[in-house]
């Protein structure tokens, strides 16, 4: 049953929040944490797209230079606070990105030298080996290694912090609702009215419902994934663990001058990888089986077929960066998120009260809260 039937129809409320992915969620957390009234408006039982569908990686290491780095750290630092009390568990922390070449590791040390580099620091092959049971191939040069990532679960994850905002911070949550406008004071929904004095729509990737036309101005495609998750390896993980092909799809190593040689020497040699957009992330859950990913493809509506060559090439950098096969895979799925090739987020201002917010390069999970406390010193005039 959706929350809050019984008395939301009578209360007018400082905040409606359209959309409960995490984005959504983050917005109504951000401003019930300020004690501001909130209702959340989810079409669906609970978030179902692409905040559940992936890594549940908060990623600041490689994050685009400056304001998202600054992002995702401020948002990183949210969710270690909240996560207890949501009784969200964090599965690991800190990252290793494993680099096979010497064109990998001039990228690496070109990165650590930028501000963004403070805290992490260059291992040796035999320093990788001794903190990850031995992984890496024959042809490892060495690796990064963050302090700054954590982990969670995203498919536990998300419903946690829906019923921690609900059930503590007293949001109420309107869930198997539509809203079908998003002009305050009146919202329009399919159980009715509701009343609120500002708006933020989060609509993901849905990009018809609510203010299409502005949505179309900023000329958004989606990017179609695909994701596994593999048997327990037989070992712990001591973080999360990247490749060399991220070091050319994350703008904060690809921008870097060193980058340009790398990923001309990887098209090079893995053409097939670059044509689905794999790049390599390897996550561990408590029961130990692997969460590994992902291919990119982009299209304005990308249909739900997944080429067969995208797994497989996921699977191929696994044992490139892994050094041994891959454990049996239990599972498949593919999301979508919407995606823009000229910026990470758009803020835009239909009103003064309303404001639309979309993530458009994959980092909702970790750029959310930095937006959402952005986005609401605008519009509800906090400082």
């Amino acid at each position: 049953m959706p929350g809050g039937m019984a008395d939301f129809m009578t209360k007018q409320y400082d905040l409606a929040v359209v959309g409960g992915g995490v984005l959504g969620l983050a917005h109504a957390i951000t401003a019930a944490r300020r004690g501001y009234s909130v209702v959340l408006i989810e079409r669906e039982r609970h978030a179902n797209g692409a905040s559940i569908r992936n890594f549940g990686f908060i990623t600041v290491t490689g994050q685009e230079r400056g304001h998202s780095w600054s992002l995702a750290r401020r948002t990183r630092d949210v969710w270690a606070d909240i996560a207890p009390e949501a009784k969200i568990p964090i599965e690991h922390r800190g990252l290793y990105l494993s680099a096979r070449s010497p064109e990998a590791i001039a990228v690496i040390e070109a990165f650590l030298q930028t501000e963004m580099g403070e805290g992490c620091r260059l291992l040796s092959p035999g320093e990788f080996r001794d903190e990850t049971h031995g992984l890496g191939g024959d042809d490892l040069h060495g690796a990064l290694y963050s302090p700054h990532e954590i982990r969670m679960e995203s498919r536990d994850a998300i419903p946690l912090l829906a019923r921690w905002a609900q059930e503590t911070l007293g949001i109420t949550m309107l869930t198997e609702t539509v809203a079908f406008s998003s002009l305050p004071p009146r919202i329009e929904t399919s159980r009715g009215a509701v009343e609120a004095r500002h708006v933020v729509v989060c609509p993901g990737d849905d990009f018809s419902t609510l203010w299409p036309d502005r949505i179309a101005s900023y000329n958004l495609r989606r990017c179609r994934l695909s994701m596994l998750r593999l048997a327990d390896p037989g070992f712990r993980l001591p973080g999360a663990l990247m490749s060399d092909l991220s070091l050319t799809r994350y703008t904060g190593y690809a921008a870097l001058p060193e980058a340009s040689v790398l990923k001309a020497k990887l098209l090079a040699e893995q053409p097939r990888h670059y044509d689905n957009g794999v790049h390599l992330i390897v996550a561990q859950g408590a029961d130990g089986s692997l969460i590994v990913g992902d291919s990119h493809h982009y299209d304005d509506l990308p249909g739900p077929f997944a080429p067969a060559s995208a797994e497989h090439d996921i699977l191929d950098e696994y044992v490139r960066a892994f050094g041994r096969a891959a454990p049996a895979v239990l599972e498949r799925w593919v999301g979508t998120y919407a995606s823009a090739s000229d910026r990470t987020y758009l803020v835009d201002t239909p009103t003064d009260d309303v404001r639309l917010v979309i993530v458009t390069g994959g980092t909702g999970a970790s750029t959310s809260f930095g937006i959402a406390e952005e986005v609401l010193n605008s519009l509800m005039g906090d400082a």
